[in-house]
């Protein structure tokens, strides 16, 4: 090992922000609520600055801290303000002539088959699907829409037909016993008026109507019922989230719960004006494991960026600047110091990843 004598080393906080290395190391982040950054995993070398590692010790006293090199996990986060709610609202329109007679309470949810709203007493139920009714479905008449029906029939448990784009005298049927339990007319026919489809269960968030207004008309706003938190997120951090990363959402009480990032945004929206001026992109993300009664709140959302195990570690506050460039640790064995060369990789919770020396060697950390 090279023997290095002749200048002091400076403390890893007055070394300028580049310095060389075989590989670029994540930028450190200070982020909220101090979650570790992403780490990559490295093998361990022999201790030295190169050659022959047979350099000889600089004589000195054992400093009063020590560590040791650490095999461990560092994790990359960032923790960013989110707003707790049930996701985007859509909007309701009635296509009746007619009054209102009933409507659900603010809150309520309602599933396939459940009525939405009321018309002259008669319900207006709720089919799943990707495509509102535009026409009439009768005998004779084929599509993708008559299939939904016949999917939404089945799923409700109405049998004797096909689930298929044909609309068939058993389609017919089956759609007469329903009119039937419903306690509508029944006809055998389904009108674009006559139901709401939507892509799932309804949450109302809105009454926009009231009993005993026009059957036409908005009706109610409503948003989906699985509770999702939504983060504007700054397009400077916009490459540390994916669909499919992991999150971490603090609740007003302190209280956490498990989250997973559902959808990206590709559109950066601007807001604020001059100096205040922000762009974000909308980032959606799924909670679970949700117990308590907050229907809208605003939360910690830490995302778990990238994961990475198995790397060598130690304290960022054992690293020196060397004057030769680059870094190095002091290694202490036997009563002796030497300064040893490392690479640098991921800064993260206060520890940096290290590939130049060995699991368990002991090194300083300067005071």
């Amino acid at each position: 090992m090279t023997q290095v004598t002749e200048k002091p080393k400076e403390a890893a906080s007055e070394v300028p922000a580049s310095r060389p290395r075989r590989r670029r190391p994540l930028r450190v982040v200070a982020w909220a609520g101090g979650v570790a950054l992403l780490a990559a995993a490295v093998a361990a070398a022999a201790i030295g600055f190169g050659g022959d590692g047979s350099g000889t010790a600089v004589a000195a006293r054992t400093p009063a801290a020590t560590v040791k090199v650490v095999r461990t996990t560092l994790t990359e986060t960032k923790t960013v303000d989110g707003t707790l709610g049930y996701g985007d609202t859509i909007t309701v329109t009635g296509k009746s002539q007619g009054t209102i007679t009933w409507l659900p309470s603010e809150g309520a949810t309602i599933t396939r088959g459940k009525a939405v709203y009321s018309v002259d007493a008669d319900r207006r139920p709720l089919l799943y699907g990707g495509m509102p009714l535009y026409r009439v479905l009768k005998d004779g008449v084929e599509g993708e829409d008559v299939e939904m029906l016949e999917r939404n029939l089945a799923k409700l448990g109405y049998t004797g037909f096909d689930v298929d784009r044909e609309f068939t005298w058993a389609t017919r049927e089956a759609v007469e016993e329903w009119q039937e339990d419903l306690g509508l007319e029944v006809t055998g026919k389904v009108r674009p008026a006559d139901v709401v489809v939507e892509s799932g269960p309804l949450r109302v968030a809105d009454l926009k109507t009231t009993l005993g207004a026009s059957g036409a008309g908005p009706v109610l706003t409503a948003t989906g019922t699985t509770r999702q938190v939504l983060v504007n997120l700054d397009v400077a951090d916009a490459h540390l989230v994916k669909k499919g990363l992991r999150a971490t959402i603090e609740l007003p009480d302190g209280s956490t719960v498990k989250g997973r990032i559902t959808s990206v945004g590709k559109v950066a929206t601007e807001s604020g004006t001059g100096g205040d001026a922000t762009t974000t992109i909308e980032v959606k993300v799924s909670v679970s494991g949700l117990k308590k009664p907050f229907d809208s709140a605003p939360v910690d959302v830490t995302i778990v960026a990238a994961q990475r195990e198995n790397v060598l570690a130690v304290p960022v506050g054992a690293l020196l600047a060397l004057s030769e460039g680059g870094y190095g640790v002091q290694v202490v064995a036997g009563g002796t110091t030497q300064y040893a060369a490392v690479e640098v990789g991921m800064f993260a919770d206060g520890k940096v990843e290290v590939d130049g020396v060995q699991e368990g060697t002991t090194v300083a950390v300067p005071k």
